[in-house]
Order: structure tokens, then sequence, then C-alpha cells
């Protein structure tokens, strides 16, 4: 027990806030050169509760200053997810002279002997995000039969000239335009017949990707996450279409049809996007709140409770023939490494000799070969405990295996593993995998399959070894890089 006590598990690179419960990312915008996460936040327990907007900034997506709480419960309920904007063009008349950040949001009001009532309401901040002041118009948008009404995120459609809300209905998603924030029209609905339903939509996001960069074609992708069931052993997970958006409908393409994830891990849930990044950096940045429903509640954490994943950059490309998500690690990452280990052209038994020297905890491998082959990384290994990420050639998968990883015991299918197919890149294959205190982040065939999950080991499993079937793998290239947010921000 006190080698709980003393590490906490709080992850060294990957955003927690200083003290109680933090679940979804909300209100991600950046302006005025930061990057702004808001998150469900409850200050006064470690478990779900009365939720608040908490509040972080950073301006390398590594490194991150905690704010005062951003928005507290007022007479319209509680503060549940949402999202935030720049209006560049003063649509809603509160500013003057220069743009200001405004926040959509849904309001969460309980009320005794009947359900929950959702509406959607607005704040509006004129310095940068540290003080917010709510709209006196509040709610913007009621709905007379949606129990589940909740979780807007919001876009400039510039087709149009409007903005336009996506929101989770339930088992659906509404699409609504308005010219001002304020007044909201309903465009279209989403949702009957398609996707997977094994737990209720929520925390949905719309934008448009270039396929394979700057082919000329686009596509627009609808994430959706979905609530845990107990009828399904994976818990809380976020899906994807794709297919065009006119403004008001969003029509899926054929690949749609069947389910599509963006991660086969447990814990990236609520996944939403950052608006308003620069045109001329031109990505599709998103962070996901790691952790799943299933368990949310019990992980074996002090003081605190949830951590964010790292920020990953989203493409659309084109991989054997079908369109795909791809993520990768955000690059500002890179800012954060401190080289540890570099190899080329080496054996199995080279990597395994250099990797049995090294004692890490928060670090990055970024291993590429180019052969079929089955082997595996065991990181955060020790006496007890290990946690495995392998390829399987035969089966064509990239695996997380935490079934020995450490404490699991809170939750009866804590201690799993996990799989995802794996497509070649130009006979080229690679892993970057991701390892702080209590994660693993595992992104194969340059982003194409990814798994996160979370790990609790004690805090001296910090061991590394490479474990291969054949030994005439060659790696072409191996390398380790220890990661520091502090490092990012210097």
């Amino acid at each position: 027990m006190s080698t709980i006590l003393k590490q906490d598990y709080r992850n060294e690179y990957h955003f927690s806030p200083k003290e109680k419960w933090m679940n979804d990312p909300n209100g991600m915008v950046f302006f005025n050169g930061e990057y702004h996460l808001f998150y469900q936040h409850h200050p006064h327990g470690t478990t779900w509760g009365p939720m608040h907007w908490g509040h972080a900034v950073s301006r390398d997506l590594t490194s991150w200053e905690e704010l005062p709480i951003a928005l507290l419960p007022d007479e319209n309920g509680t503060i549940f997810s949402g999202s935030a904007v720049v209006d560049w063009n003063n649509t809603t008349g509160f500013f003057e002279g220069e743009p200001g950040l405004v926040a959509i949001f849904t309001h969460h009001l309980e009320v005794k002997n009947q359900d929950a009532i959702q509406t959607q309401s607005l704040a509006y901040s004129k310095d940068n995000g540290r003080t917010w002041t709510k709209y006196e118009g509040n709610p913007v948008l009621k709905h007379e039969s949606f129990v589940d009404f909740r979780d807007p995120k919001v876009f400039w459609h510039e087709q149009t000239k409007e903005w336009v809300m996506i929101i989770a209905c339930g088992q659906t998603v509404c699409l609504y335009r308005s010219p001002n924030l304020k007044d909201w029209t309903l465009g279209s609905e989403f949702g009957a017949g398609i996707g997977s339903h094994d737990g209720v939509w929520e925390c949905p996001d719309l934008f448009p990707l270039a396929v394979d960069g700057d082919s000329g074609q686009e596509k627009w992708v609808m994430l959706v996450s979905i609530g845990a069931d107990p009828a399904f052993i994976e818990g809380s997970r976020t899906q994807y279409f794709t297919g065009d958006f006119d403004g008001t409908t969003f029509v899926p393409d054929e690949a749609s049809q069947t389910i599509r994830w963006i991660d086969y891990g447990r814990d990236n849930y609520a996944g939403v996007s950052w608006s308003d990044v620069p045109e001329e950096d031109g990505r599709r940045l998103i962070i996901g709140w790691m952790s799943n429903w299933m368990y949310a509640n019990q992980t074996p954490t002090n003081d605190y409770r949830g951590a964010m994943t790292i920020a990953r950059e989203l493409t659309l490309e084109t991989r054997a023939g079908e369109v795909i998500l791809i993520q990768r690690p955000a690059r500002e990452l890179e800012q954060a490494r401190t080289p540890v280990l570099s190899l080329q052209d080496a054996s199995i038994q080279q990597v395994s000799e250099q990797l049995n020297a090294l004692q890490l905890v928060n670090y990055e491998i970024h291993a590429e070969w180019a052969q079929d082959q089955t082997f595996h990384f065991a990181l955060r290994s020790g006496a007890d405990h290990e946690t495995v990420v392998g390829v399987d050639s035969i089966r064509s998968e990239v695996y997380v295996d935490r079934s020995r990883s450490g404490i699991g015991n809170f939750h009866e299918l804590f201690l799993s593993r996990h799989t995802a197919k794996l497509k070649e890149v130009n006979g080229n294959q690679s892993l970057r995998i991701f390892v702080d205190h209590s994660s693993v982040e595992v992104f194969a065939n340059d982003g194409q399959a990814v798994i996160t999950d979370l790990i609790y080991p004690d805090a001296d499993c910090q061991g590394i070894s490479a474990h291969a079937e054949n030994t005439d793998l060659v790696f072409s290239s191996l390398h380790i890089y220890e990661i520091s947010s502090t490092k990012a921000k210097g």
C-alpha cells in the first residue's frame, strides 16, 4: 500500500487535474497562442459528481497550466460537456472591437420525480478564457422529447456562413444551424440503422479532412462516443463515420456501413477536436479522456482521478484500398524527448541486450522493421508485473496485454488483452509506443491501428525487454526517448 501512496500513478506527460475528479475534454479551442482544454470536473470528490468545467492551457500540447474553474453550476443546472469557439466576426454581439471566446455547453438540471432536463447554454470570455460571463438568455436550445440531449460541438460552416451544432440525442445525433449561436434551427438527424448502438451516444464531433493530403478529395468525419453498457465487455468507446456534409445533412459513405472504432484499447473516450487551429497549421488535433465508464470511478489513484490521452493528429488516408482515419502523436511531443537509445539494422539479440540494461517509466519506443514477424516488448516489468505490447504476424494483429500489468482487482474485466488488425505500409511496419506511469498508447503502422490502455504497475517496475519467435528479426531502426513535460516547457 505504501508504494501506491508514494507514486499515486500520476503521469509525467499526460494532463491530470491537481486534485479531484476529471472526465470528458470540453471546450477545446486555440486562441492567442494557447490551446485551451476545459474538462468535466467534480472539485469536491474523486468520483463523478456535480459537474463543473475545469480549465487548463498549453502552448505546446505537452506541458499544461491548470487555471481556476471556468464554469460553475447555477439555477439552470450543472455544467455538462460542450465546446468553445472564437467568435471572429462578433455574430453573438458579445464583443466589441476584437474577437472573444464563446462556450456552448449543456445545462443538466435534476428535477424531483421526473427525468433530468438537459438544455444548451452559452458563456463568453473577453480575457482569453480567464473569466466567463453566462448569457442572460440561457438556455438557448431546448428539446421537448429527448431525455438525453447533450454535448454540443459547434463550428463555423464557411459555405453557408452559419454556425453548425452537432449534439447527442440518445441513440442519434441532431444537426442544428444558427447565424448567431443564440437562435437555432434543426437541420437533420443522423444515426438510425447505422453504427454501434451498444450504449448511449455522446460527445459527437464533425469536421472535414482532405483525403491523402493534397489529392483534392475531401470527406467529412463524424465522431460519436458510446457509453458503457453492462451487456458489452468493451465498455465506453468512440466510433467514426465518413461522408458528405452540406451544412444541414450528413450523408454517410458506403464504408460507414461497417462499424469503425478510433481506438481498440479500453481507455480513450469522448475525444473531440480543437476548434480554430490556424489555417497555416492545417492540422486536426484531438485529445480524449483516458479511462472507461466500466471502472472510471474505481481506478486506484489518490486525491485525483482521471487523465487525458496525448494529443493526436488526425488524417484520412488510403490504406489497402480503403480510406481510413489515421492517428499520429502530435508533433509537439518530439520537443519533450531526451534520446536514450538509437539502433540501426539491429538484430533481436542486439536489441534485447541493450534493452535489458534500461530502467524507464515515461518514454517512447519507435521501432521499424520490414518483414512479417511475431515479437513483443515487455514494458514496465518487474518481479510480478509486466505489460506486453506485440505483433502477431499470423493474425496480422497488434496487441496490448495488460493481464499482468499490475493492480486490476477494482474491476473484473480490467486485466485483459486488446487487439487491432494491421495493414502493411509499403511493406514496412512500425510501432510507436508511449509509456507513462499509468498508461500505454500504441500507434501501429504509422497510425493505422491504435490501442490506448491504462496500467497500474508497482513503482519499481521499470524494466524493458524484447522477445521474438524467430532469431532472424532485424529492426531497421529502434529509438527510445525519455519524455518529460518539463523539457517541453523549457
